[in-house]
């Protein structure tokens, strides 16, 4: 049987710019591409900016990132777009569409005349991949990841587009039952809506071998040691972590944090460590890499995730693999992940003093790492790669016959 040949078109995409950006999105192809049975091209679209001067922050980065490149082994183009100011949360589908136009026909022009386009996040993306599918004739999946529906389908005016867009789409994905049921709720109408979950690198995020010897070389000393994953944003809740470890060490529980992430929050939560009189206990480690995160989940007693809404959050899945429970909000797919008591604790009540509770219920009957782990095996990619497969050829299969 030959090689499907998927376009894979979203602006969560990593680049060699912002290379953890949408890293999510690379992780589900490249688990797919190792299938054997999919070909695949990226377009992955910034916004058109004309400045690189750092000044210019995130909207430097877009302007450096190169108009095409190679990320391991996938073929990314990255053509711009018109972002307007004040309207783009209107505009940005059509605009999007017609930015990314040129590059779907160069693809072609090249000889990858796809079969199926399998966009990410609903919107802009999915409305915009659904306006590339009707120019271009080709069947259309779009996968929802969280705030795309539980945010900014909130709005009458995406609603509306991303309705229409489901009506194009052969298939409407969510990456946690969860995510699902919210779109029904919107009235997005695909033929077919299923859950086709995140899985999780079980090769990269494992159990450390030795942790005593991991903990000395990250400099680490003391216990419960928490590590709060995640953007420096209102919506993480990075704020509350900070005070509930206070709460924490009033109680005569020697806790300490580490914040890793980066974002606009990060001096105001600093400010609020050092009012809290937690300066020393609170470590802000910036954004890293996943083969560090690996390390520093492994090297935790828990991660706490203080989210207000979440799709399927990776990093719950990633700590896990590692051994290390988890405290989270039970919002989004959290609860189809964590099964308390084995693998951590779910917090009804977002608050300091909620998750306080929680962090200190879960240190005194800390799990068996070895049971955490193998809690996560079950959360690999096999079962979505082949749900993947099973669609793709579907929708060919059914556009070859119209």
């Amino acid at each position: 049987m030959s090689q499907l040949k998927v376009l894979t078109f979203s602006t969560l995409f990593p680049s060699s710019v912002r290379p953890g950006h949408g890293i999510f999105v690379e992780t589900r192809l490249r688990e797919l591409l190792k299938s054997g049975a999919v070909a695949s091209r990226v377009i992955a679209p910034v916004p058109w900016f004309p400045w690189q001067n750092p000044r210019w922050g995130d909207y430097a980065r877009f302007a450096a990132t190169p108009a095409r490149e190679q990320r391991n082994g996938l073929d990314v183009l990255h053509p711009r777009y018109l972002l307007l100011p004040k309207v783009g949360m209107t505009t940005a589908p059509l605009t999007l569409a017609l930015g990314a136009r040129a590059a779907v026909r160069q693809l072609i022009d090249e000889g990858f005349d796809f079969d199926v386009i399998d966009a990410h996040y609903y919107y802009p993306d999915g409305v915009a991949a659904a306006l590339l599918a009707r120019w271009f004739g080709k069947p259309l999946t779009v996968t929802a990841r969280g705030s795309d529906v539980n945010l900014i389908g909130q709005h009458a005016l995406p609603r509306r587009f991303m309705r229409w867009a489901s009506t194009v789409a052969g298939a409407s994905i969510g990456v946690s039952q969860a995510l699902v049921e919210r779109m029904r709720e919107l009235g997005l109408g695909s033929a077919r809506q299923l859950t086709l979950r995140n899985g999780v690198d079980l090769g990269r995020f494992r159990a450390p071998a030795d942790r005593a010897a991991l903990r000395a070389q990250l400099g680490v000393a003391g216990s419960p040691l928490l590590v709060s994953v995640g953007n420096l944003l209102p919506v993480k809740g990075h704020d509350l972590v900070i005070e509930a470890l206070g709460l924490m060490r009033r109680q005569g529980i020697d806790a300490r944090l580490c914040l890793i992430g980066a974002g606009p929050l990060r001096e105001e939560l600093q400010g609020l460590a050092s009012r809290l009189g937690l300066a020393g206990e609170v470590r802000f480690l910036g954004s890293l890499p996943q083969e560090q995160l690996a390390s520093w989940y492994g090297a935790a007693d828990m991660l706490v995730l203080a989210s207000e809404r979440e799709g399927w959050p990776n990093v719950l899945l990633e700590s896990m693999a590692c051994g290390t429970p988890v405290v989270a909000t039970a919002v989004g797919g959290i609860p189809e992940i964590v099964s308390p008591p084995s693998t951590g604790r779910i917090v009804r009540q977002r608050s300091a003093q909620g998750l306080a509770e929680a962090c200190v219920d879960l240190w005194r009957d800390l799990p068996p790492r070895e049971a955490v782990c193998g809690h996560a095996q079950h959360f690999g990619w096999q079962e979505t790669t082949q749900g993947q497969l099973n669609l793709f050829q579907t929708l060919s299969k059914a556009s070859s016959h119209a």
